[in-house]
């Protein structure tokens, strides 16, 4: 059956925007057609060929995993895992940025073989969405062998993205030709920070970031060994970079870097990421996840955290999609407090630490999950209309 042209959502309860210059927005629908959104509040249901209704519940921006170890195809080589991806969406993740597809068995490390793989790794996503999600591939590996031409061929070819801190570098200070190369050819760096993560790799000190000035700060609390305080306070209160939080990470570090951050003002540099399939395992709720970890131990409102999961990575990555604005795709999360919990919504549940339930996972206006498989069930359960068959994979119960 195919898909409706024009959906509308209403009875909603609280609308985070993922904007944090307006995180809430006050509107009680929303109307989707061919899959973005075009309305926002005062919706006239009467056109509709869809009607989700929420029933008070919270709708947000698609989550965005900015640290996903995506390698070819839904499988993780790391945990011997398929579908993985395909289960996040149930965790609320509508994209995921690849920091490298350094996972890949027998990764090359040769000029061609290092272009090869970030060009193919940038294209095989252009087609192939499991479940409906995002994946923004083919971060280019920086290894010294590559030039500032390399990254313009790369560039040409699609490449956007790069990772800094797995080539074959002495000393990580040694990469800066190579940094300042991909930048200077638009591509976006993210470096790793932290301890050494896996064999092969070194430790990246604040020392090394200060000098590589990279455009994120991958994993700033910790890869899963963080760094050490002072040096994170530099780094909040001397630089401009973005800072990203993950759950593979180290917990009182984020919150460490939370507070500076709030105290500081720079709350719109700050994104968050699962770092995830890698040792730690491979986690679904890694997002929302550490949203509630940051909410109920760090103190922040569950707009602002929802802004840091989906609009603040839309900014620094210059995605289409991660905020609800007219014109944007509907790539949109429905949740609620989980059944008998003591939270009244989504938004006390985070406080309180607690992961919502989530009801409905939308993405390019298509829903892609309802009653999520992988957290408690939402207190409030959306009504679809006309009802449509439960996507592969929702939870029955």
């Amino acid at each position: 059956m195919p898909e409706p042209n024009t959906t509308a959502i209403v009875n909603i309860g609280t609308l985070f925007t993922g904007d944090l210059a307006a995180p809430i927005d006050e509107a009680e629908s929303l109307l989707i057609n061919d899959g973005r959104i075009v309305a926002i509040g005062n919706v006239s249901v009467a056109d509709a060929d869809r009607l989700i209704d929420v029933h008070g519940a919270t709708v947000g921006p698609g989550l965005i995993d900015s640290h996903c170890h995506v390698v070819m195809g839904d499988y993780t080589p790391r945990q011997q895992t398929v579908g993985f991806l395909s289960s996040y969406v149930h965790g609320g993740i509508c994209q995921a940025i690849s920091p490298g597809e350094i996972h890949t068995p027998g990764r090359p490390r040769n000029r061609d073989g290092v272009k090869a793989l970030a060009v193919a790794a940038a294209h095989w996503w252009d087609t192939y969405r499991p479940n409906g999600m995002k994946v923004h591939g083919g971060a280019v590996v920086i290894e010294p062998v590559l030039t500032d031409e390399d990254f313009l061929e790369i560039a040409s070819q699609g490449v956007k993205l790069a990772k800094f801190g797995f080539g074959n570098y002495e000393d990580p200070a040694d990469g800066l030709p190579q940094v300042r190369g991909a930048q200077a050819a638009g591509i976006k760096v993210m470096c790793h920070s932290g301890g050494a993560s896996i064999p092969g790799s070194k430790p990246i000190t604040v020392d090394h970031l200060l000098l590589l000035r990279p455009d994120v700060c991958g994993h700033v609390n910790g890869g899963p060994t963080s760094l050490d305080e002072d040096g994170l306070l530099t780094l909040v209160n001397e630089t401009d970079l973005i800072l990203q939080l993950v759950q593979a990470g180290n917990l009182r570090s984020a919150i460490h870097i939370t507070k500076a951050v709030r105290e500081a003002g720079a709350e719109h540099r700050v994104i968050i990421g699962s770092d995830t399939p890698t040792g730690t395992g491979v986690i679904p709720l890694a997002i929302i996840k550490t949203m509630a970890e940051l909410c109920s131990l760090a103190g922040v409102e569950p707009e602002v955290a929802w802004a840091w999961a989906s609009g603040n990575t839309r900014d620094v990555y210059d995605l289409d999609s991660g905020k609800i604005e007219i014109g944007r795709p509907a790539d949109l999360v429905v949740c609620d407090a989980p059944w008998g919990a003591l939270a009244d919504d989504a938004a006390g549940a985070l406080v309180r630490g607690d992961i919502p339930g989530i009801s409905a996972v939308i993405i390019d206006g298509v829903v892609r999950a309802l009653r999520s498989r992988n957290t408690p069930a939402a207190a409030r359960a959306v009504t679809v209309t006309p009802e449509i068959p439960l996507p592969p994979g929702s939870s029955h119960v």
